[in-house]
């Protein structure tokens, strides 16, 4: 309860030091480019059910899409690779050469191949945050120790039940730290993808609005997207307390 108010006022902290540091740019700057923050709260309290929240339904859509996709084909992978050598020496030089390619380089491949429509978006977040996932899982995978393994071999466990039993536990605080890493990357992309194809989507409202030259609803965008990812953030928080709980006593 202590460590829950404590992230509570440190969130409240960081808003007000932020309003501030906001108000006072925008007074120095003085130019309708850079508006006071008030003006951003106030067009997001009355504009948000009629204007804004279908784009957020969008762009939330496809983010939870992506991640999904990503934990449920990206963990097993980086488990079989950590867990068996022989399959990690395979599958490790593709990763290694695949990942460093600019993943929005690839974004006209995937709109020719899957067009331009929601498949394409959720493609292009899963493959920026698949790779990070995988190699991630895997290290942690390779970093435990073998004497963890022997009493199960002495039982003569199944492959499966050492990886549910022992692996699985083992790495769920990597699983989740893999996630909130995925989730600012996604958010980046996204914003990218949103401006092909799409009538909808927070990276679509933000660059309609610069070119509308409606200020006030670009920042508006730009601050409904922040509070997206503040929201997955806290609720992968609330998530890690309850399944790594030895975490709140560190």
């Amino acid at each position: 309860m202590v460590l829950g108010q404590n992230k509570k006022n440190n969130f409240l902290y960081a808003f007000i030091l932020s309003f501030i540091i906001w108000e006072v740019v925008a007074l120095i700057i003085n130019k309708p480019i850079f508006p006071e923050p008030i003006y951003i709260i106030k067009y997001i309290t009355q504009s948000f059910m009629s204007e804004m929240k279908l784009h957020v339904l969008y762009s939330l859509r496809r983010i939870l899409i992506g991640i999904f996709v990503t934990v449920i084909i990206g963990v097993p992978i980086g488990i079989i690779m950590g867990y068996y050598d022989k399959i990690d020496s395979i599958l490790s030089p593709l990763v290694y050469f695949n990942y460093p390619v600019p993943k929005t380089a690839l974004l006209p491949i995937v709109m020719l191949l899957f067009g331009l429509g929601e498949s394409a978006k959720i493609i292009m977040i899963f493959l920026i945050t698949f790779f990070p996932v995988v190699v991630n899982i895997r290290d942690k995978v390779k970093s435990i120790d073998d004497e963890v393994y022997y009493p199960m071999y002495s039982l003569g466990a199944s492959k499966f039940k050492i990886i549910v039993q022992i692996i699985l536990p083992g790495i769920y605080e990597t699983i989740l730290t893999s996630i909130r890493i995925s989730i600012g990357t996604a958010i980046s992309i996204l914003f990218f993808t949103e401006n092909f194809g799409t009538e909808y989507g927070m990276g679509y409202l933000i660059m309609d609005s610069w070119m509308r030259v409606n200020y006030v609803q670009m920042y508006s965008a730009i601050v409904v997207l922040s509070l997206i990812g503040l929201m997955f953030f806290i609720s992968i928080d609330a998530l890690e307390r309850i399944v790594c709980p030895w975490k709140d006593n560190d």
